[in-house]
């Protein structure tokens, strides 16, 4: 489960089709939820699929209108800011037509959420890969022209060079096929007819819980090409209804539940020219994951295998021609879990990689070494832990082995915020890298002396720069000004917990003057390890909504409980086995000190609103205290029985050994205690969390005997996307609050 407004996704599509800055707008502008919710917005749509080309001189992306219908791809050299266009809006509406011509919602959703880039650079910089509507095409920069490389009926998807750009792999109905660039030879690598039996293709669980983008790589040499099979045999099967035919349809959805079998999976190398299956034996437990795994070098991978429960991490290298593999290091959590991250880097020029680890009670990055020669020789040694402190790092950014010099993203001095820093491999000089206090999302050049810089804050809507490592910016791109739109500058608060633990909470008050009365609250709640809400960073169309709720008269209040992420260990896994008791203490306690503070506030009229996580919470708060007038609950998890095995069983364990867990965090089974006036709302085709969730909760309170609101939106995913659809559903939010809370 992930926050809908992923901050990177956030940043990198809320602008304007610009390189110039966008015009400010209008004095004395009024937000209102047609114009939040617009195509492109408030703020524009901005930069689309960025990425660095092979030479890390400049960077790559599809600039489009508003509407997302017209666009071209564009070109900044990273050291003059010169701007060029690649591929012209006409070849581009052929080769990455627009996500909105997708008509299936869910494979719309995929490509967004995920991120799915449209177009791959080839190693030699003069050619680009489209994946045009399920084909691939092979486009030169020098000529301008196209080539069809497929012509399949089933989709090509995921495709890959081959180290040295002669070949192209790809997966096509579960299977890895190997196409010769320079002609039409198209080979089959893997042959496997059952349906059940993915060979380098990612299933929907370890896409959206172990953030897993791809199952296969080839090797430096571009001889072989490993990949993880998951064998989807034994996995329940969900039916996502379409209902909008004459004849409804249902697709069958793998999608295993906690205490449900998961995928079984191994990995495998195969050649690059076919022939026989190298498996790879790395544990007699063969109820696992392997969430990350690729090449050491040539000849040797490496591999993660992470236990059922999830708090046993283990780091194998494998002697890819023999099978031989050795454990060269386990990081282990007992009393909480181990996170699942991309901090593992490898040098390419000795034998050292990067960790990262909370073992000291906060993520910090680690160097450990091994025998280059001889790999499997013995275990890992750590050489050092790289940063230290009272703060977390948030993610490895890039490495530049030539100087010796580590980025990193990290929330030192702030908790609220993301700066890039910089450390020696040594441990030494660590220092700050970006310059302006918010949020940066940096994206690395593979040298490690370029980045893309992602920045937003609290007040200024996301911009696009392309940096030097020392810092030096130029700026790419910048969101249309808000100014003009009488926004309001949040206040952000300190509250304790009942145990002493500080919380962070942020509070929009409605202009002076706007009511004469006691002020009414709405909370927003995300509340899960998933997503922080409270921090100095753009809140995107979200905040923009809440915005408006603020200029009308309402009190906006977020606080972000214990077990959100970004804080240290301590404070994450106090809800282990728990969810939603500790988080609804926190808030509740939070509240009483707001109310304290701010007696302007009405205790008596506040309603509480979340999405995904956030709209468990809602219902959790409803139901388990009288606090809330009313509340809107958004594709909720009702009982936590019902969503996918490797989330919910990160933090709330086995069912068969958290029984009791399970049964007290069930919402349905607490309709009985409804206070105030639900909304309830849940997309048919909601693949993340399942429609299903949405009808238990319904059926439980019709039974109690309780009075409620529910929409269903046809056909609509876990985001309930769509300009016309957003609209009609911000415009029911506002007006459930305003009838419930009145003005």
């Amino acid at each position: 489960m992930k926050r809908l407004t992923c901050l990177l996704v956030l940043l990198l599509t809320a602008g304007v089709a610009t390189f110039a800055p966008a015009q400010s707008g209008t004095s004395g502008q009024k937000l209102s939820i047609e114009s939040i919710f617009a195509e492109g917005g408030i703020t524009g749509r901005g930069p689309e699929n960025v990425q660095w080309s092979p030479d890390g001189h400049s960077i790559s992306f599809i600039q489009r209108d508003d509407t997302g219908e017209h666009g071209e791809l564009r070109s900044v050299d990273a050291l003059t800011g010169e701007a060029t266009v690649l591929v012209s809006e006409s070849k581009l509406a052929t080769l990455a037509p627009p996500v909105n011509e997708i008509k299936n919602e869910r494979e719309k959703e995929r490509l967004r959420r995920y991120n799915v880039a449209s177009y791959v650079w080839s190693p030699d910089g003069k050619h680009l890969l489209f994946d045009a509507q399920s084909q691939l095409w092979y486009y030169s920069l020098d000529n301008g022209t196209a080539v069809q490389l497929t012509s399949a009926t089933e989709t090509s998807g995921d495709p890959k060079f081959s180290p040295d750009g002669k070949h192209l792999a790809y997966v096509r109905k579960h299977n890895l096929y190997v196409h010769a660039v320079s002609g039409d030879s198209e080979r089959q690598i893997t042959k496997d007819k059952d349906d059940n039996l993915l060979d380098g293709e990612v299933d929907w669980v370890y896409a959206e819980e172990l953030g897993v983008r791809s199952n296969y790589f080839w090797s430096p040499d571009g001889k072989d090409i490993a990949f993880l099979q998951m064998d989807e045999t034994r996995v329940p099967s969900y039916p996502i209804e379409d209902w909008s035919p004459i004849h409804a349809k249902v697709d069958m959805q793998k999608y295993p539940q906690p205490g449900d079998p998961n995928p079984a999976v191994r990995l495998g190398v195969v050649g690059a020219s076919g022939g026989g299956i190298k498996w790879i034996s790395l544990t007699d437990d063969d109820d696992i994951y392997i969430p990350r795994f690729g090449w050491l070098r040539d000849g040797v991978l490496w591999a993660q295998v992470l236990n059922r429960k999830q708090n046993e991490l283990d780091l194998y290298f494998v002697d890819a021609h023999s099978g031989h593999a050795r454990k060269v290091l386990s990081e282990s959590d007992p009393d909480g879990w181990v996170n699942v991250t991309d901090n593992f880097r490898a040098f390419k020029s000795s034998g050292q990689f990067l960790w990262s680890s909370w073992r000291s009670g906060h993520t910090q990055l680690y160097l450990y070494s091994f025998d280059p020669q001889n790999p499997l020789a013995a275990d890992a040694n750590l050489e050092r832990q790289l940063t230290q402190g009272d703060f977390e790092v948030l993610g490895l950014a890039g490495l530049d082995e030539a100087s010796g010099t580590i980025y990193f993203s990290c929330n030192k001095n702030d908790p609220l915020q993301n700066q890039l820093y910089a450390v020696k491999v040594d441990g030494s000089d660590m220092h700050r890298v970006s310059q302006r206090d918010g949020v940066h999302g940096a994206l690395f050049a593979d040298d490690g002396k370029h980045y893309v810089d992602n920045f937003s804050a609290t007040e200024i809507p996301p911009r696009v720069s392309v940096c030097s490592a020392d810092g030096e910016c130029r700026k790419v791109w910048e969101s249309r000004s808000v100014q003009g739109y009488g926004l309001i500058a949040p206040e952000f608060l300190d509250f304790k917990a009942d145990d002493g633990t500080p919380l962070y909470g942020d509070l929009l008050l409605p202009p002076p003057g706007t009511s004469s009365a006691k002020i009414p609250v709405v909370v927003y709640i995300y509340g899960g390890p998933a997503g922080q809400v409270v921090n100095r960073g753009w809140s995107g169309n979200r905040g923009l909504f809440h915005q408006l709720l603020a200029q009308n008269g309402y009190a906006v209040f977020s606080v972000d409980n214990r077990g959100t992420p970004n804080r240290d260990r301590k404070f994450q896994i106090a809800i282990r086995h728990e969810f939603g008791a500790i988080e609804l203490k926190d808030q509740l306690t939070a509240l009483d000190q707001l109310f304290a503070q701010f007696p302007q506030l009405d205790r008596n009229r506040v309603a509480i609103w979340g999405w995904s996580n956030g709209g468990s919470m809602t219902l959790y708060a409803l139901t388990h205290s009288d606090a809330f007038k009313a509340g809107v609950s958004v594709a909720p998890v009702t009982d936590w029985h019902l969503y996918d095995s490797i989330y919910t069983e990160r933090y709330m364990g086995l069912p068969k050994d958290e029984a009791k867990a399970y049964d007290e965090s069930s919402m349905p089974k607490a309709v009985g205690q409804l206070h105030g006036a639900l909304l309830l709302v849940h997309g048919t085709s909601d693949d993340n969390v399942h429609m299903q969730n949405s009808i238990q909760m319904i059926d439980a309170l019709v039974k109690a005997g309780k009075q409620f609101r529910f929409m269903a939106y046809p056909g609509k995913t876990h985001g309930i996307a769509g300009s016309e659809t957003q609209q009609q559903l911000y415009h029911m939010i506002q007006n459930h609050l305003e009838s419930e809370l009145g003005h």
